[in-house]
């Protein structure tokens, strides 16, 4: 593909002010912009030196520490310069100006989102799937997510799907050399065991697509949305859920205006909880305010991973409870939370139908939330295991899906005996191409660009 190799520079710590700022530098030869900025100075790979960062007229900008990479013993591959000093935007900025202006001549410019991980994988220092943790490491939004991202970036996944690809292609072999030799006329399936070769495939797939989506559970999280008439107790749930009081709860109907979002974690995975104005006809609406906000609450209905349909247990349901039930989309997962059972005299349970689950409980005296939390969990297909996950995208899981579709094909082929070979030698093929895929080993441009603008720059 083609690849702009000039060197490139950028901030590569955060915005904002912090103890410590760095300026990173990325490229196949920084002998000279390492002279143009330390004239005099030889720096030795992988040692720190603590010196002054001067313009070009000699005028000192800040004080700090260099390290020089020399390639392909670093993160790109490349050289790299870091310049270590104070964390102040402005600083950086003055910094970076100057890297910027030494390197000008050498073709130096601003790196792109993502470039120095780019250039990580395409210096092979890092496969796709590593390329991508690095990423949703930097994202993570729990710590389960956190350990799951390691777990990528240190090549779990990717060794994972390697074992599989050999496994895929030892079977290829096979049968593509009978292929080449039909004249020797053996029983190719049954002698080789290949119907047993491709049923250990497949289960090895399973094993790493339950892991994989366990992992994208951490990574994507659910956005649950929290839905009922004014005053049912949806604000008092949110802080229930989420230990704090993160959403305004008073007697008053209508209180919530807007949606009131909190990311909480259970189990490590995250869930989105949002809090939403009360749905009550647009003519009991107290004005033009409530009923944007009673808008906005079908808004989020419409994008929600699951329903959290509030109704009081002490009245009983009524029928705009019924009315608010039948708007709601079909397919996703409904959850009719009975609240105020501190009131009604009911007891914490849960009890199913065929069209919802029904959870009892009080958000105000705390009592049955676990239960809604392990239904969430249900919902959200966790299990808990001792194994560790990989934190993976909804890419890798589109591939496994598709290679284990290719898989099930050549298996349907291998039942008609030897007389489908050229097609069974041909969904192996198309499953080895869609598990590389998830590496980087066949990956389109388009796709790179993707990914990688997706990194913040410095990354």
């Amino acid at each position: 593909m083609p690849v702009d190799a000039a060197p490139i520079a950028a901030i590569a710590t955060a915005p904002g002010r912090g103890g410590i700022g760095v300026v990173r530098a990325s490229g196949k030869q920084l002998a000279g912009l390492i002279g143009a900025l330390f004239p005099g100075v030889t720096l030795k790979p992988r040692h720190a030196s603590y010196l002054p960062f001067t313009q070009a007229d000699g005028s000192l900008i800040d004080q700090g520490i260099v390290l020089w990479f020399q390639g392909p013993h670093s993160y790109t591959g490349e050289d790299v310069l870091e310049l270590q000093g104070h964390g102040g935007p402005v600083v950086l900025q003055m910094l970076l100006q100057r890297v910027l202006e030494a390197g000008a001549e050498f073709g130096l410019r601003l790196a792109e989102p993502g470039e120095f991980t780019r250039r990580a994988y395409l210096n092979d220092k890092l496969d796709l799937a590593q390329a991508e943790a690095v990423a949703d490491l930097i994202d993570a939004s729990t710590e389960a997510a956190a350990k799951s991202a390691s777990q990528s970036l240190s090549g779990a996944f990717s060794q994972a799907i390697h074992t599989l690809v050999e496994q895929v292609i030892h079977l290829r072999m096979l049968v593509e050399a009978t292929l080449d030799f039909p004249e020797e006329e053996i029983d190719f399936l049954e002698k080789s065991d290949a119907r047993g070769q491709l049923s250990a495939i497949i289960g090895a797939l399973e094993h790493v697509f339950a892991q994989a989506a366990q992992g994208a559970l951490l990574r994507e999280g659910l956005n649950v949305v929290l839905v009922g008439q004014p005053n049912v107790g949806k604000s008092s749930l949110l802080n229930a859920l989420a230990g704090a009081d993160v959403a305004i709860v008073t007697p008053i109907a209508g209180t919530t205006r807007d949606k009131v979002s909190e990311t909480i974690q259970i189990e490590g995975i995250p869930l989105n909880i949002i809090d939403t104005a009360g749905i009550r006809r647009p003519e009991e609406a107290s004005d033009q305010v409530e009923r944007i906000g009673i808008e906005r609450t079908w808004a989020e209905v419409a994008k929600a991973d699951v329903i959290l349909h509030l109704l009081d247990a002490d009245h009983g349901p009524t029928r705009a409870d019924d009315d608010i039930a039948a708007a709601f989309p079909q397919g996703v997962p409904l959850v009719r939370v009975w609240n105020k059972i501190d009131l009604s005299g009911h007891k914490p349970a849960v009890d199913q139908d065929a069209a919802a689950t029904h959870i009892y409980l009080s958000a105000h005296e705390h009592i049955g939330i676990d239960l809604l939390r392990a239904e969430l969990l249900r919902i959200a297909g966790w299990q808990q295991t001792g194994e560790s996950l990989y934190l993976a995208r909804e890419r890798h899981l589109i591939a496994l899906r598709s290679a284990r579709k290719h898989l099930d094909h050549a298996a349907a082929h291998a039942a008609q005996n030897d007389q489908s070979l050229d097609l069974f030698a041909e969904e192996l093929r198309l499953a080895q191409v869609q598990l590389s895929s998830i590496t980087g080993a066949f990956s389109a441009d388009d796709l790179l660009g993707e990914i990688f603008s997706r990194f913040c720059i410095g990354k």
